[in-house]
């Protein structure tokens, strides 16, 4: 069975609509009665126009001399049913407007509020969970809210509306059959309490399949580039052909079981039906009801058990919503690491920039990264961070931003915890230039303007031309407006980085933070977009994380990591003789020599100036 408290979180959805809600239910109250309206012209035709029996009393005297001439009388009453029926029709058509446009509302209130919590959760989330499985839940799972509500709450309420009515005026008309036609419920019951677990949990394992088939699929082509390059597309079939037919097997026993769930319903439906038949043409026989009336029994068990049948008849897909709602919902429940918008944060609008790491400590899932962090970067200073790969160096700058947040330690800036600091407004204080820059679908002036919204052509154009990009952008058909594909396609890596360093000069923050900005590229690439760096620096604090250690040697402050501590601290000369890492390193990437072959310091100047 569903838990109440699943009910008490769609509900909460459901009260920013009450007005439409309201509406909608009474215009399904409008259904209910032109529904117990309608089978009664037709027997009104065959009881007392066609038949021998007498009009009552009231209808005689409202159409008075109608009345007593059966052709006129005949053509008024099925005008009255056509009508009737018209206006039902009108009214289903104003009930599924607003069912629909409620339903779309709904679920597009669920989804923004899904894309806000999930871009709030931390780094360490979005490492963890593939992007494929989010996209499945914002895009399919979202609609859980609209299937839930319209396909399951309102049916409901109506069924039950329709019941209490149709049974009601049944009771009047002949208590034997109304009762007959209740016997059903129970057998009904019975059957909705016997499937809907075993449905409620093959969906939710559909579910799973198929967000993980997206995820494969949403891997794949990221990686397009990497699959044709491995001529791998074969394999990447065979992986997809594997996962999709576990997902297909898991839907088609889903369906099974849905059938046989659909097969009950109907039997219980149609032996009710039969039997309520019999009776009622055992009393048509015996005068104990006129055949127009029966065919008003037929025409409301139609109305009862119609509702009744198509309710079970889509229980699987309610259930398959119950399951993505307990998926959303999981989803909702995670906290974010780092708390966006803290109550009550500084305004860093005029921070200067001084960063200090106060003993900082980080562990990932119980394994330390960083150990006892120390150290600054003032304004107008460039700070380098170097060591061999998983040190701890993003990890260490990912900490101003507050992409995660120190297990021990401060992390300060201007002498204030970064914690303190209002989220939104500490991270438009820092700009960032990645080792592999990412770059929207769309112009080339969008993109550069993605480092601060508001900003005019004009300083587009002045941000390119001090990133040197200005060169390369006005030999394009287009210039600005030249449309870019998914992630820069049509652009070079130097290219598409001197974007991205002309979004971070938009940006105008007092931090910078370089995160390898020029290791997959050439020299001569490296170079031009050296020079935008140098420039982009001037008055910054800049940290930077480089491979390449040509490009940090006039760096004020270089710090040497491994295994998240800091080994050696100075200068590039007086590290080069403190520190054997740094010079093993500095011997291995600029030199060229082996490691089995080690230089002293003055050989690795020499080699370096030849």
């Amino acid at each position: 069975m569903i838990e109440t408290s699943l009910f008490a979180w769609i509900g909460s959805y459901m009260r920013p609509y009450r007005g439409r809600l309201a509406l909608l239910a009474l215009v399904s109250l409008v259904e209910v009665g032109l529904g117990a309206l309608t089978p009664w012209p037709l027997e009104i035709v065959v009881d007392n126009v066609l038949g021998t029996r007498p009009l009552p009393h009231w209808m005689a005297v409202a159409l008075g001399p109608v009345a007593g001439r059966t052709a006129a009388l005949l053509a008024v009453v099925l005008l009255a049913g056509l009508l009737i029926q018209v206006l039902d029709e009108l009214v289903s058509m104003a009930h599924t407007q607003i069912q629909v446009e409620t339903g779309q509302r709904m679920v597009y209130d669920l989804r923004a509020r899904l894309f806000a919590h999930l871009q709030a959760l931390s780094m360490r989330h979005h490492t963890s969970v593939s992007a494929g499985d989010a996209v499945y839940r914002l895009d399919a799972d979202a609609y859980c809210i609209e299937n839930v509500v319209m396909s399951g709450v309102f049916p409901l309420a109506s069924a039950g509306l329709t019941l209490l009515v149709m049974l009601a005026i049944l009771f009047t008309l002949d208590r034997t059959v109304a009762l007959l036609a209740l016997a059903v419920v129970p057998f009904l019951y019975a059957i909705l309490r016997h499937y809907t677990a075993p449905l409620g949990e093959r969906a939710e394992r559909v579910k799973e399949l198929e967000s993980t088939l997206s995820e494969r699929l949403y891997e794949t082509f990221a990686a397009i580039r990497v699959v044709k390059s491995f001529a791998r597309e074969r394999f990447e079939q065979d992986r997809f052909r594997d996962r999709a037919t576990t997902a297909m097997r898991e839907r088609v026993r889903l369906t099974w079981q849905e059938s046989l769930f659909s097969v009950a319903i109907t039997t219980v439906t149609i032996v009710g039906t039969t039997m309520v038949l019999w009776v009622g043409g055992v009393h048509v026989l015996r005068r104990q009801l006129q055949l127009g009336e029966l065919l008003v029994v037929i025409a409301y068990l139609g109305s009862v058990y119609g509702p009744l049948s198509s309710i079970a008849h889509t229980a699987g897909s309610l259930q398959e919503a119950f399951a993505s709602t307990r998926r959303v919902r999981r989803t909702l429940a995670m906290t974010p690491e780092v708390v966006e918008g803290r109550p009550g944060g500084k305004d860093p609008r005029h921070v200067r920039g001084h960063v200090v790491f106060d003993d900082v400590g980080f562990a990932y899932d119980g394994h330390p990264v960083l150990e006892r962090l120390s150290f600054e970067a003032r304004p107008g200073e460039m700070v380098a961070l170097v060591g061999l790969t998983g040190a701890g160096k993003t990890t260490a700058v990912s900490m101003i931003p507050r992409l995660y947040d120190p297990s021990s330690g401060r992390v300060l800036l201007d002498g204030v915890d970064v914690r303190d600091y209002d989220l939104r407004g500490l991270r438009e204080r820092i700009a960032v230039v990645l080792q592999d820059p990412f770059l929207f679908r769309g112009t080339i002036a969008e993109n550069i303007r993605y480092g601060r919204l508001d900003a005019s052509d004009d300083d587009v154009r002045a941000a390119a031309i001090a990133a040197h990009a200005e060169e390369f952008i006005s030999r394009l058909d287009e210039g600005y407006d030249s449309e870019i594909g998914e992630s820069g396609s049509g652009l070079s890596g130097g290219e598409r980085q001197r974007i991205s360093i002309a979004r971070a000069v938009l940006k105008d923050a007092p931090i910078l933070i370089l995160d390898e900005p020029t290791s997959s590229l050439d020299a001569i690439s490296e170079e031009i977009v050296f020079n935008a760096l140098r420039r982009l620096r001037a008055g910054r604090t800049t940290i930077v994380i480089a491979h390449r250690l040509s490009t940090i040697r006039d760096a004020d402050r270089i710090l040497v990591l491994d295994r998240g501590r800091v080994i050696a601290s100075g200068r590039h000369e007086e590290i080069l003789r403190s520190s054997d890492l740094y010079r093993r390193m500095w011997q291995r990437l600029v030199v060229g020599k082996s490691l089995d072959e080690p230089l002293t310091v003055d050989e690795l100047a020499e080699e370096f100036q030849a």
